[in-house]
């Protein structure tokens, strides 16, 4: 079995972070290991609170991690500082790790902050340029290219930006852009050429998890040996279904089905 590591934050809830990332990528047939960067009190209505593991102890869990396994993918997800940041690039600079996934986490769905404004520039600058894919969602894109990514065109026009940080490839998303529209649409600039990826847009509030799920998704394929737009393509239809198959559990933002297609009334919904 391929395996595959996060390197992320703790969801107390289960529908995010690094517990919706292991979920993700057992469903795609691939061991998941992980490194845990801050634990969060959280549920489907919020962030309640935060904190930070310690650098050395980050950096330790990395080593025990690649020292042991024949890692194939790795995804990163919630750093929020920009120590963490500079630790975490730097273990992946000695390790040469690739493909590397990165999700750039900079807020949650009820407003808190899990990026501090004083680690964009970090981020930027020292991980962004090791991804061999950044999945920022339209705020984080926003935030990275300087502008705002209301419209298809202007996803395009912030992949193509964002590419100029050193990543490899972009996939901006598009769930919170055109939000009236009958489709969700990302958009995925390799360094060539813009490939679009859609699906219908489904009416729900059970969203949560949905970044961290789609990039560890992502991840899982890569570490199985598929392309990277075959990997986007699986991964769009893979979490596509898990919205439509939610549980519809918790008062807010509920999580997505991980494992729909082990339940026969919801089996060849993808």
């Amino acid at each position: 079995m391929n395996v595959a590591l996060t390197i992320a934050g703790s969801d107390s809830g289960g529908g995010a972070g690094i517990q919706a990332d292991i979920k993700a990528m057992q469903a795609h047939g691939v061991f998941a290991a992980s490194v845990v960067t801050a634990v969060t009190a959280q549920n489907t209505q919020a962030v309640l609170d935060a904190f930070e593991l310690p650098p050395d102890l980050i950096a330790r869990q990395m080593a025990a991690a690649y020292d042991d396994f024949d890692v194939r993918a790795t995804k990163t997800g919630m750093l929020s500082s920009a120590a963490i940041i500079a630790t975490v690039a730097e273990k992946l600079r000695q390790r040469r790790v690739a493909p590397l996934v990165v999700d750039p986490v900079m807020i949650s769905k009820g407003g808190y902050s899990l990026l501090r404004d004083d680690a964009v520039e970090t981020l930027c600058e020292q991980l962004l340029p090791l991804a061999s894919l950044v999945t920022p969602n339209a705020r984080e894109a926003r935030r990275l290219a300087g502008f705002d990514v209301d419209s298809e065109a202007e996803q395009e026009e912030a992949a193509a930006a964002i590419h100029a940080l050193g990543p490899q490839a972009v996939l901006v998303k598009g769930g919170h852009v055109d939000e009236t529209g009958d489709h969700a649409v990302d958009v995925l600039y390799d360094g060539k050429r813009m490939h679009a990826f859609r699906a219908p847009r489904i009416a729900t509030r059970n969203t949560h998890g949905t970044g961290c799920t789609y990039a560890s998704a992502i991840a899982a394929n890569l570490a199985r040996g598929f392309s990277l737009v075959e990997s986007v393509g699986r991964a769009k239809r893979y979490v596509t279904a898990a919205i439509r198959c939610a549980p519809d559990i918790g008062k807010g933002h509920g999580p997505v089905d991980h494992f729909y297609f082990l339940n026969p009334e919801d089996a060849g919904k993808e």
